[in-house]
């Protein structure tokens, strides 16, 4: 039985972005739920420099009222 785990690249590190800007709502919208939450890194496949800076940008793109806080 052999264990398949997937193996899940950077998206910011693949494609050379050194900055996360909170103005992309259609980027930031890839690493929320369903109900608007922040995804884990285990989970997007983020590393931990860039999962840092991606927080921060949704946060301020929610304050910004960019991205909502709560999806109804």
């Amino acid at each position: 039985m052999t264990n398949t785990k997937k193996d899940r690249r950077c998206y910011f590190c693949v494609n050379g972005v050194k900055e996360v800007d909170f103005k992309d709502a259609q980027l930031l919208r890839k690493f929320l739920s369903s109900y608007a939450k922040i995804l884990p890194k285990k989970r997007t496949g983020t590393c931990s420099t860039h999962q840092r800076k991606l927080v921060l940008a949704i946060k301020r793109a929610r304050i910004m009222a960019i991205l909502p806080f709560v999806n109804r």
